[in-house]
Order: structure tokens, then C-alpha cells, then sequence
């Protein structure tokens, strides 16, 4: 385009959709009256001039000159990365601003981290529109930024309309409440983007259960959702139970603290009697007794999906304990692996029914805590498991694999390191050292 016919262009047919939020700040003329006005008042006149031809660093320098804030260098840096982390980098609204800005055409970016920033619901604004012309984002992380209930109607927003490419959201920590749980459970209702979202360490009450579970029982693409740390409480996890059973998409569900108690558990019980699609449910820390897990064992002895259940650090006892694993023992289609109670005094009752059990179930993994009166016994003896596994037609017991499995990954990475097993052959001599002696 030549210089006339730019001239005769008019200004306001430049600036696109995404240039409104995240427009520049006023000239050094205006600067007072900008900073007595709010953030998201700071305009240039022709934003798509100030930008033109700029791309990657460059640009990202330039809108930093414009908000006038110190530039990341890690951000300037790592612009042609696929994964860029400014967590706990106090940028502020003008400093994510200037980020927004330049990742507005950005390509090779697709997991950003912007954890504990302060960027307030004007800084998730800009997010937002920036989200609207990015074409490379899939992983989020906003979580810890003070965004409130203007902030999550932003990111409903966006959410809403499906004009984004994220995958997996973290939104923890950022004072949502049931006004905030409104709009998001509306956006996520049709949303066929999102697959993991974080909403743990909100304040969301039971109405918010309510509201969400409405949303689970419809939402066709969430798989991973972590509420914990939220205030659901009975009436809420009723509802979100609710929902739970006609949902078909979650495989991850994270409840844990948020005091669901044994009326929650029995709500979640009767989720699990007909959902076939959950593989891992955390209910960790929600005043549940023996009443409450006698109530999930109802659900656990139909259920032929779920394969963990973290109940850690409820109310239970060793009956609440000998519940669960008889649960798994009258169901002959449960595909359970591991049941974490790690806070229960179990005794030998339990332990031999445990084993019993593991005979038929061998990948089962129940993980409690002391045995009682197990500290005057002298332990049990169990063969070396690398020498018992050397003999042929011998099996192994769970404490001799979990033994055998601890040798084999010493630094419990999950992955078994062979080459420190390999036999030692000896080193050969060289072939005219051979024939010298042969000689003599």
C-alpha cells in the first residue's frame, strides 16, 4: 500500500476487535489525566500504526515502551518457545498488557504460566481478547491473580463463545464466588474446547454445586476438573452429584476439602452406581466417617470404571477400611488400583482380608497407615524377591513385589533402569596379546 492511499484509509477501519482492550497508553500530553482515570482508559490514537510491521520481541519491547513498564527479559527471550513461564513476576495489568499485545500473532507459544501476577480483572480482560485472535495457546495459567467476578465474566466470555483454543485452564485462587460460578457454569455449558480446568481454592458455595453440577450433566468435553478447596459443602456436592450421573466426559474429579461430609458421600455413591466414564475420584479431607464410606462401598460394588479413591484423612476407621476392600471383593467388575487411606490404624483382620483380596486382585493398592500392636511383633521374613523371582513357577507376594519394584526403581522416577542388572562379562584381551601368549 502506498503512502496516499494510507492516508485515505480511515483510521478507525484499522483498528481490529483485539486493538480495543489492549490499546496503548496516551501520550506524555495526557499522562496526568490517565493517571487519575482507571487502567483500562490508557488509548493511543491509532494503536494499528504504533504496531505496524513490529512482530516478536520487537513488538513485545515496544508495547512495553507504551505501558510504560519494565520489559521480562525471560519473556523477550523465550518468544519463539513453545513454553513460557512468568509465574510470580509482578506484572501487573499493564505488564500482561504488554504480553497480551505481543502474543496477539504469536505462532509458537502454547503454554503460557502467568500464576500470581496481580493482574486483576483488567489484566484477564486482555487476556482474553488477546485469546480471541491467538490461534497457538492451548495450556492457561492465571490462578492467584486477584481476578474476581469481572475477571471470570471475561473468561466466560470467551469460554461462552468458543473463540479460543485452550485445552487446560487453571483458575485457582481468584475470589470466585457464586456470581463467578454463574457465568462460568453458563460458558462451559456448550464449551467444547476446555478439557481441564482448575477452580480449586475459590469460594464456591453450595449454591455454586448447584450451578456446576447443572453444567456436568450436560458439558460433553471436561475430563479433568479440580474444585478442592471450595465450599460445597452437603447441599452443594447433593447437586453436583446429581449432574455427575448423566456425565459423560470426566475422568478426573477432585472434591477434596470441601466438608461434603457422609450426605455428599451418599450423593457421590449414587453417581457412581451409573456413571461409566470416572476413573479417579479424590474425596480426601470432607469429614466423612464409617457411615459415609459404608455409603461410597454401595457405589464401588456396581462400579466398573473408577480406579482410584483417595478418602486420606477423613473419619474412618479400621471398619470404614474393611468396607472399602470388601467392596472391591463383590464386584467382579471393578477395575480399582488403588484406594488411599493413609490416615487409618488398620489391624490383622483387615490385613489378611487385604491379602485375600490382592490374590485375585494383584494390581490393587491400598495405601493406610500403621498396623496396630505391630510394633511388639518381630516382622515377617520374606525371601530375597530377586532370588525368589529367578525360580521358575514361584509367585511373588505384594510385599515382595513392592520390594522388587523399589530395586528396580531406586529413584522412583516410574521408569526401570535394566543396565545396572546386565551380567559383567570380562574384558577381552586384545587379539595380539592372545597370539604373543599362545607363542610362548
Amino acid at each position: 500500500m502506498d503512502k496516499d492511499s494510507e492516508k485515505d484509509t480511515d483510521p478507525s477501519e484499522e483498528k481490529s476487535d483485539i486493538s480495543k482492550p489492549l490499546e496503548s497508553p496516551p501520550s506524555d500530553a495526557s499522562a496526568e489525566k490517565a493517571t487519575q482515570g482507571s487502567d483500562t482508559d490508557l488509548e493511543v490514537e491509532d494503536p494499528g500504526k504504533a504496531f505496524a510491521g513490529v512482530m516478536g520481541a520487537e513488538l513485545y519491547l515496544e508495547a512495553c515502551r507504551l505501558m510504560e513498564v519494565v520489559p521480562v527479559s525471560n519473556f523477550a527471550q523465550n518468544l519463539a518457545k513453545p513454553y513460557v513461564n512468568l509465574n510470580h513476576h509482578g506484572l501487573g495489568p499493564k505488564g500482561v498488557k504488554a504480553i497480551a499485545i505481543a502474543l496477539v500473532s504469536n505462532a509458537t507459544v502454547t503454554h503460557l504460566e502467568l500464576e500470581d501476577n496481580h493482574i486483576l480483572a483488567e489484566g484477564a480482560i486482555c487476556i482474553a481478547e488477546m485469546l480471541r485472535e491467538n490461534c497457538s495457546l492451548r495450556e492457561l495459567n492465571i490462578s492467584n491473580n486477584h481476578l474476581d467476578t469481572e475477571g471470570a465474566e471475561a473468561i466466560a466470555g470467551l469460554l461462552l463463545e468458543n473463540a479460543s483454543y485452550l485445552h487446560t485452564l487453571h483458575l485457582s485462587g481468584n475470589n470466585f464466588g457464586e456470581e463467578a460460578a454463574s457465568c462460568l457454569s453458563d460458558a462451559l455449558v456448550s464449551n467444547y474446547q476446555v478439557k481441564k480446568l482448575d477452580l480449586s481454592h475459590n469460594e464456591f458455595s453450595e449454591k455454586a454445586g448447584q450451578l456446576l453440577g447443572q453444567m456436568l450433566a450436560v458439558n460433553t468435553t471436561l475430563e479433568i476438573l479440580n474444585l478442592s478447596w471450595n465450599h460445597l459443602r452437603r447441599k452443594g456436592t447433593v447437586a453436583f452429584g446429581i449432574g455427575l450421573k448423566g456425565n459423560a466426559a470426566l475422568k478426573i474429579l477432585n472434591l477434596s476439602w470441601n466438608s461434603i461430609g457422609n450426605e455428599g458421600a451418599q450423593a457421590l455413591a449414587e453417581a457412581l452406581k451409573v456413571n461409566n466414564v470416572l476413573i479417579h475420584l479424590d474425596i480426601s479431607n470432607n469429614q466423612i466417617s464409617n457411615e459415609g464410606a459404608k455409603k461410597i462401598c454401595k457405589g464401588l460394588e456396581v462400579n466398573g470404571t473408577l480406579k482410584v479413591l483417595k478418602m486420606a484423612n477423613n473419619l474412618l476407621t479400621v471398619e470404614g477400611a474393611t468396607a472399602l476392600v470388601g467392596s472391591v471383593r463383590k464386584n467382579p467388575s471393578s477395575m480399582m488400583e488403588e484406594i488411599n487411606i493413609s490416615n487409618v490404624l488398620v489391624n490383622e483382620t483387615f490385613l489378611k482380608l487385604l491379602e485375600l483380596v490382592c490374590q485375585t486382585r494383584p494390581e490393587l493398592d491400598v495405601i493406610y497407615g500403621e498396623v496396630e500392636g505391630c510394633i511388639s511383633k518381630i516382622p515377617k521374613q520374606h525371601p530375597n524377591p530377586m532370588k525368589v523371582i529367578q525360580q521358575s513357577n514361584i509367585q511373588l507376594d505384594r510385599v515382595q513385589i513392592a520390594e522388587l519394584v523399589r530395586k528396580l526403581d531406586q529413584n522412583q522416577t516410574g521408569i526401570v533402569d535394566y543396565s545396572h542388572l546386565k551380567e559383567q562379562k570380562p574384558a577381552q584381551k586384545p587379539v595380539k596379546e592372545e597370539m604373543k601368549e599362545k607363542e610362548m
